[in-house]
């Protein structure tokens, strides 16, 4: 699942659908070598990834270094059927053949968690990079230049555990942590989306202190332990998105924690996604203008609880202008207008209204 809006005015150019043999013609120069090279560039930093910008260069002597222009960066491990080892020395060996001047893109996923990360990243950080993507599922230690005002105006992290260099501490599996040990200064990120991420309340607020234009958070398969409180005290933040709610190891009897969402300022709301949480509270969110609730939760035999919860999402948003309903919280809505619940105007029902003999088909163990 992809919370994170890409850029969707952006062509995807897949390297599927060009195929540059074709292209070229025998004894002439095709009509796309004859592009200026800005645009070639441009061609070859949106395909899927690094890999297959260089394979291009196989193609002339005018396409040889072209890739080397490219200002999008994609290293995927899983692209590459040999060790670790090999894809290091293909990454090292990208990087020192590169001429960009600054990276508008660097994405790195891999399974390992070694100290090369760290020298990639600073790389990235070195020639401006704008969006940083790093999915590794270990513990990495990185420079402070990342936590301290980096120029990143684009995040996201999953899975990995994030500690500077030199911090005392031991290897993780729980899933995205971070941990700067010190206050962060991310004076330039906009948009921040963190994947399977431990939250703590002082982690929320070291990094909404830190970030003074942050506008879109994004907490994907995030989860805390006990009583858990989002507070977005951020006159910047104007949009949350919570897409789901699930502990790591879950025994499906579901998790009592309790999370309450404070965002006073915040003009749009979502709560996406698989939800093993009934518990779940909106303290104050007076200043939202449009809301969407399109979640599922996995202790639908609680029905009970389950409508409860919806009942006190809808009440506590009806100043929103429109609030769209996604297809299982419809089906909880049908259950709550059998019971004389008067569904407000604001609804909309973007996932369509439930098939009452379905609804109706539910038991209620509660």
């Amino acid at each position: 699942m992809e919370i994170a809006e890409e850029d969707q005015n952006q062509p995807v150019i897949s390297s599927k659908r060009i195929k540059f043999e074709e292209i070229v013609e025998e004894g002439g120069e095709d009509r796309i070598s004859a592009l200026p090279d800005c645009l070639l560039v441009e061609i070859l930093s949106r395909l899927p990834s690094t890999k297959d910008s260089i394979k291009t260069g196989t193609l002339s002597r005018r396409w040889k270094h072209l890739w080397t222009w490219v200002h999008t960066l994609i290293f995927t491990e899983s692209d590459h059927n040999f060790p670790w080892s090999t894809f290091v020395s293909f990454v090292d060996k990208t990087l020192t053949q590169c001429r960009h001047l600054k990276l508008k893109k660097f994405v790195l996923s891999t399974s390992e968690f070694k100290f090369q990360i760290n020298n990639w990243i600073c790389y990235a950080i070195r020639y401006n990079v704008e969006e940083l993507n790093l999915k590794s599922w270990g513990t990495v230690f990185l420079d402070q230049s990342f936590f301290i005002s980096p120029p990143f105006t684009k995040l996201r992290l999953e899975g990995c555990a994030l500690y500077p260099c030199g911090a005392n501490t031991k290897l993780t599996s729980e899933g995205c942590v971070l941990n700067p040990l010190v206050a962060i200064s991310w004076k330039n990120l906009q948009s921040l989306y963190i994947t399977w991420g431990y939250l703590y309340e002082d982690l929320i607020e070291n990094i909404l202190s830190g970030s003074p234009v942050l506008e879109t958070l994004v907490l994907d398969r995030c989860y805390g332990l006990g009583q858990f409180r989002i507070d977005i005290t951020s006159k910047s933040l104007k949009k949350l998105v919570l897409s789901g709610y699930r502990e790591p190891i879950c025994d499906y009897e579901g998790v009592d924690d309790v999370v309450e969402i404070n965002a006073p300022d915040v003009l749009s709301l979502a709560i996406k996604g698989d939800l093993v949480l009934l518990n779940l509270f909106l303290v104050n969110v007076s200043s939202l203008v449009e809301a969407e609730l399109d979640y599922t939760n996995l202790w639908h035999w609680k029905r009970t609880r389950s409508e409860e919860m919806l009942k006190r999402f809808i009440l506590n948003l009806s100043h929103v202008k429109e609030l769209k309903i996604g297809s299982f919280c419809s089906k909880v809505l049908s259950h709550l207008e059998a019971k004389g619940f008067v569904v407000p105007s604001n609804i909309k029902f973007s996932g369509g209204f439930p098939n009452e003999s379905e609804s109706e088909s539910e038991s209620d163990s509660e």
